[in-house]
């Protein structure tokens, strides 16, 4: 005679298997049959709920004025052709109404100072949470307009000679103070070293350095007298690039070739 059946276990068992889980794979099955046989439909599943889940926090985890909202990894560069679909999104908790800013408008700044304000706070927020946020996002977030947001950040960097870490700056996405003139400056004309440059512009060291070299290779050749085409020609990189960086090199080393 064969063993004995576990009847708690048959009767009890199935309640174990029920839940969201399950109802995502059974769903899987019956509408995405293509997707393979069950232990793919469960490894769709988990990670379906794990991108869910990640976007999700819970009530008690969230304090008074601060949004949830999601940004494009900082990780993840922009690329020929490739819409934000399929880009790493990363879900964030971000300040968006402190009492810093209640007291603003009690005190009577102007709206451009408290709009600043919110931005760099938002900004480098969401770069502490390994994200960056658009000119757009900061746009909805706080009722303004995309350009108005580009116009004022734009403005605090050419003021302050520094970078403002969102994706017009760091993925190259919109308007701001190019990476280039602005990691050239800091070491011709402020004389600061590659990794205090890397931490004040939100760089790599490699980056940094990688600026700064094809800057040196350009001046270079505009001190020997090539001209912009054979400078691009000579250094294997397109002319827009190298009247780029030329104009750097007049603006810090003057108009003289010497």
């Amino acid at each position: 005679m064969g063993a004995n059946p576990d009847v708690v276990r048959k009767k009890y068992g199935p309640l174990a298997r029920k839940g969201l889980e399950s109802a995502l794979v059974n769903c899987l099955a019956r509408d995405f049959p293509q997707l393979g046989g069950m232990r793919m439909l469960r490894l769709t599943a988990a990670r379906i709920l794990e991108v869910v889940f990640a976007h999700l926090r819970e009530r008690e985890a969230m304090c008074h004025g601060q949004v949830l909202w999601t940004g494009i990894a900082l990780a993840d560069k922009p690329g020929w052709r490739k819409p934000l679909e399929q880009m790493k999104w990363v879900p964030l908790v971000l300040d968006l109404v402190v009492a810093e800013d209640v007291e603003a408008i009690v005190a009577r700044q102007p709206a451009s100072e408290r709009l600043l304000r919110r931005c760099l706070r938002l900004c480098r927020q969401a770069h502490e949470q390994g994200a960056l946020l658009s000119n757009c996002d900061l746009a909805v977030l706080l009722g303004s307009r995309d350009s108005t947001i580009a116009k004022t950040l734009a403005a605090h960097e050419r003021e302050t000679a520094s970078l403002v870490p969102r994706r017009a700056t760091l993925h190259d996405v919109g308007s701001g103070v190019t990476h280039k003139r602005l990691i050239c400056w800091k070491r011709h004309a402020e004389g600061k070293t590659s990794d205090q440059i890397a931490r004040e512009t939100y760089h790599s060291l490699e980056a940094v350095d990688r600026y700064l070299g094809q800057y040196n290779r350009v001046a270079e050749c505009r001190r020997q007298g090539f001209d912009a085409e054979r400078t691009a020609y000579l250094l294997g990189c397109g002319l827009s690039l190298v009247k780029e960086y030329w104009s750097l090199v007049e603006e810090l080393e003057g108009g003289s070739n010497a």
